[in-house]
């Protein structure tokens, strides 16, 4: 993991070197800067660093004398001065991170889309893009499979207050007007909605990913610390556990669970479990990568009844079975087969009335 840090950070210099040199040729003066060189500091979990701190001394001063300063995303260094990288989508993260230690009163990110849709418009042509959405929505839109932005970097925005505006790369934005999509704290987006006399939508946006893998693990002892014993070695190591079945045992001494991880991790997970078999006392693993998530999420759910209900009526009327649930105060998930995905995606976009009107 470590040799693989100090390999995927080199992409990121190339690119910091590549525009600073563009930039000087246009007649500015600019300098790159990998994260090391800026301060990033992190702990030490290569692949999956998380920040510790930052230092904005080299930054200000370079800013002071007229510099562009171009930082090297998604990378930093640990305590043993390691370079380590921030995961998939780490830029993101550094980005609204910089942000927040320079008291930048917005953080832009240029990305491929336009901004944030109801869902994804690839699989849903009738998707609508959104002008404001607040970081809690976000935040569950991101962790549920929404690409456009990092977890962590919308987690660091809301907590910091940073300012987000989600742009494409390929609009001319102007200062006055820009286009994309707000990301704001839920008072301003609700102030917002009163002086434009808008109601809010009871659901902001679907979902899917289908990076996901199930795992089965069957005839675990049915007693105290027995489920433990299966997610302590698993959060030991980093790998974030979503979906937790647990079957109902009351016949028996012994119980299946079922839960879901990232499928990049499934070979990990299979193998950490194998080293316990002992000790956790289960029969055997089933796995299974051929699944994928589908969460509607929306803060109008907080106070509307009948949005889970919608949701499971819907797919039945389309013979999508649902293999697990989870559920968070404006969120419903379901795991389903991979195969399915785009026709539950659309079903469901309609169903909750989030269709753009026909032109």
């Amino acid at each position: 993991a470590r040799e693989m840090d100090m390999l995927l950070s080199t992409g990121e210099q190339v690119s910091v070197a590549l525009m600073a040199m563009a930039i000087d040729s246009l007649g500015h003066q600019a300098v790159s800067l990998t994260g090391g060189q800026i301060g990033i500091r992190t702990d030490s979990t290569h692949t999956k660093a998380r920040i510790i701190s930052i230092s904005t001394e080299r930054i200000e001063n370079l800013l002071s004398e007229g510099r562009i300063v171009i930082a090297a995303g998604f990378q930093g260094i640990d305590e043993n001065y390691d370079i380590t990288t921030l995961g998939r989508g780490g830029s993101d993260t550094t980005a609204v991170a910089l942000a927040a230690v320079l008291g930048a009163a917005r953080c832009e990110i240029y990305t491929d889309v336009e901004g944030i849709y109801t869902a994804d418009p690839r699989l849903v042509p009738k998707a609508r893009k959104l002008t404001e959405i607040d970081y809690e929505e976000m935040l569950e839109l991101a962790s549920v499979g929404a690409k456009v932005l990092q977890t962590r970097s919308v987690g660091l925005a809301m907590k910091e207050g940073v300012v987000v505006q989600v742009l494409s790369s390929f609009d001319e934005p102007t200062q006055d007007d820009l286009p994309g999509t707000l990301i704001v704290s839920d008072g301003d987006l609700e102030a917002k909605l009163k002086e434009t006399k808008m109601e809010r939508q009871l659901i902001t946006g679907i979902a899917h990913d289908k990076n996901e893998a199930k795992i089965i693990v069957t005839r675990v002892p049915d007693k105290p610390g027995a489920v433990a014993s299966i997610f302590t070695p698993l959060a030991d190591a980093a790998i974030n556990v979503d979906m937790i079945i647990q079957n109902d045992s009351k016949d028996t001494e012994e119980t299946d669970v079922t839960f879901t991880v990232p499928r990049a991790d499934l070979a990990r997970s299979v193998d950490i479990l194998e080293a316990r078999k002992e000790e956790i006392g289960f029969r055997r693993i089933i796995t299974d990568t051929e699944v994928a998530k589908i969460s509607v999420v929306g803060v109008g759910m907080r106070s509307h009844a009948g949005v889970a209900a919608t949701m499971f009526k819907t797919l039945a009327e389309r013979g999508i079975n649902i293999e697990a649930i989870s559920t968070s105060e404006i969120k419903v998930s379901v795991l389903i087969d991979e195969d399915e995905t785009e026709l539950a995606v659309r079903v469901l976009h309609t169903a909750y009335g989030l269709d753009a009107p026909a032109a």
